[in-house]
C-alpha cells in the first residue's frame, strides 16, 4: 500500500480543515480526503493511535458519509489487512451508538399538597405590645431632716398605707408645741376681750363709760378671736408638718430600687424620688395598631367586651385581658393609634417594661375556605395556588387570599373545600404537569 505523507513539509496552501493538528491532501477526487495527524505520522502506526484517530473523525464528520470517509482514509493509512477489518468492525460499532434513542414522557413531579377545608377563623389583629404599670408613684419627702427609718426592703411588695420612711420629728414636733402655746395664750387673751366688752356694754347703757371705750373694747374681742382662729390653723400645719415625717405608702405596689438609706439627710422635695412604686396588679398592655382598624375596634367594643390575649416567650398560654383604652387622636407620624388592655395579673406573669405579642380578638368568621399559607404564590397576575387534579395534572387557579394566621391562609375566591393545593415543590411545575404526591406531607 502507497504511503501518502512523508517526512518533508506540509502543502504550501492545506485545505482548512477544523480538527487541530490535521490538514487535508489533496489525491483524486477531492470529497475523499486524507487526514494525516502529528499524532500517528510514524511508521506502522498502532491500533490504539487508529481508534483515537477515528474518535475524532466520527466527532467532526457528518453521518452520511462517515462510513466512506473513515474506510478510505483507514484503507490509506494502514499497513495489513488484520488492522484494516478491525478498524472496519470498530467503525461499525461507533456508528450503531451515535445513533440517538427517542426520549420518553417526563417522569412525574414530587411535591407536598393539603386539601382546602372549611372552618370558623377568628378575625385578629396581631402586633407587639409593652407591659406598663397599673399605677406609679414616686415617694419624696415633704420636710427636711436625717432619715431615721426605713421600714421595708427594696423590690418588697407592700400595701397602701404601709410605713415606709421616717424623718426625724423632733424639729417639728417642737413647732407644734410652739403653735399649741400661743393658740393657748391667745385664745386666753380673746376670753377676758370678750368679757370686757359685755362689761362694757352693761355701762355703756347707764353712761358710765363713753360709747368710744366700748366700741374699743369690742374690736379687741374679735381681733384677738380672729387671733385664735389664726393660731389654730398653724397648729394644724405644724401637726401636718409632723405627719409628713412618717411617710406612708399610697399604693398597693412593688417597691423598686431604694435611693435614700437610713442616715441621710433628707431635702424636702428633692429632684430625685426616695424609692418609686408600681402597681402591678391589675396591669395594663399598651400596643398601636394601623389606623383602619379602629372603626372595627369602636364597632365591636360598643357590642360587647373585646378580649386581648398577651402571649409571652416560650409560654404555652396567654394572658387574657380586655380592652379598656383607645386613644383620642391618631399618631400623624406613622399612621396607628394607641390601645391599652387591662389584665388581673393576680399570678404577677406580666412585668412593666415587658414585650409581648398582642392578639386583639374582635370576632369569628364562620365557614371560611382555609389553605396552609406556602400554598398560595404570588405571580405578575398576583396570587396564585397549584391545584391537583384527580389525574395527578396541576391546573393554575388565581385566588383572592384575605388574612393570614397561625401558618394558614383564608382564600375568600378561588378555590373550594376539599380541593388539594401543592404546598412544596412548585419550582419544577408548570400547567399541565404530572405529579406525584409525596406520602406524610
Amino acid at each position: 500500500m502507497r504511503r501518502i505523507w512523508g517526512r518533508g513539509p506540509l502543502p504550501q496552501t492545506p485545505t482548512p480543515n477544523p480538527l487541530r493538528g490535521f490538514y487535508l491532501a489533496e489525491k483524486g477526487d477531492p470529497k475523499w480526503p486524507a487526514f494525516i495527524s502529528p499524532h500517528i505520522m510514524r511508521r506502522r502506526t498502532g491500533i490504539c493511535y487508529s481508534l483515537s484517530f477515528i474518535c475524532k473523525i466520527l466527532a467532526k464528520a457528518p453521518t452520511q458519509t462517515l462510513a466512506l470517509r473513515t474506510l478510505t482514509t483507514l484503507k490509506e493509512i494502514t499497513f495489513s489487512k488484520k488492522y484494516f477489518f478491525l478498524l472496519v468492525l470498530t467503525s461499525i460499532f461507533f456508528l450503531a451508538c451515535s445513533g440517538e434513542k427517542p426520549k420518553g414522557p417526563p417522569p412525574p413531579v414530587p411535591v407536598a399538597a393539603a386539601a382546602a377545608v372549611q372552618q370558623d377563623v377568628p378575625v385578629q389583629i396581631r402586633t407587639i405590645g409593652t407591659v406598663e404599670p397599673y399605677a406609679t408613684v414616686s415617694i419624696k419627702a415633704r420636710v427636711g431632716g436625717e432619715l431615721k427609718q426605713v421600714n421595708f426592703r427594696e423590690g418588697q411588695d407592700v400595701k397602701k398605707g404601709d410605713l415606709l420612711f421616717v424623718i426625724d420629728p423632733r424639729t417639728w414636733e417642737a413647732n407644734l408645741k410652739e403653735a399649741q402655746a400661743k393658740l393657748a395664750r391667745d385664745k386666753a387673751l380673746a376670753n377676758k376681750a370678750k368679757t370686757d366688752a359685755r362689761r362694757f356694754a352693761e355701762l355703756v347703757q347707764k353712761d358710765f363709760v363713753s360709747r368710744e371705750q366700748y366700741e374699743q373694747a369690742v374690736a379687741t374681742a374679735e381681733s384677738l378671736q380672729a387671733t385664735v382662729e389664726a393660731d389654730e390653723k398653724a397648729v394644724e400645719s405644724a401637726r401636718l408638718q409632723v405627719s409628713y415625717c412618717y411617710i406612708s405608702a399610697p399604693i398597693t405596689g412593688r417597691t423598686g430600687s431604694l435611693l435614700a438609706d437610713q442616715g441621710n439627710l433628707i431635702k424636702a422635695d428633692a429632684d430625685k424620688a426616695m424609692v418609686v412604686i408600681n402597681q402591678v396588679e391589675p396591669i395594663y398592655v399598651s400596643f398601636a395598631v394601623p389606623q383602619q382598624f379602629l372603626a372595627d375596634i369602636k364597632r365591636f367594643m360598643a357590642a360587647g367586651a373585646v378580649k386581648v390575649d398577651a402571649w409571652l416567650s416560650n409560654e404555652e398560654k396567654p394572658e387574657e385581658g380586655v380592652l379598656t383604652f383607645v386613644n383620642n387622636t391618631v399618631d400623624p407620624a406613622t399612621g396607628t393609634i394607641l390601645l391599652k388592655a387591662t389584665y388581673p395579673n393576680q399570678v404577677k406573669r406580666l412585668w412593666p417594661g415587658q414585650f409581648v405579642n398582642v392578639v386583639v380578638n374582635l370576632t369569628t368568621e364562620r365557614g371560611a375556605v382555609v389553605v396552609p399559607t406556602q400554598a398560595v404564590q404570588t405571580g405578575q397576575e398576583g396570587q396564585f395556588v397549584f391545584v391537583v387534579k384527580d389525574d395527578l395534572t396541576v391546573e393554575v387557579r388565581p385566588v383572592e387570599a384575605g388574612r393570614f394566621f397561625d401558618g394558614q391562609a383564608v382564600v375568600k375566591k378561588g378555590l373550594q373545600p376539599g380541593e388539594r393545593v401543592v404546598t412544596d415543590g412548585h419550582l419544577r411545575l408548570a400547567p399541565g404537569a404530572k405529579v406525584q404526591i409525596k406520602e406524610g406531607k
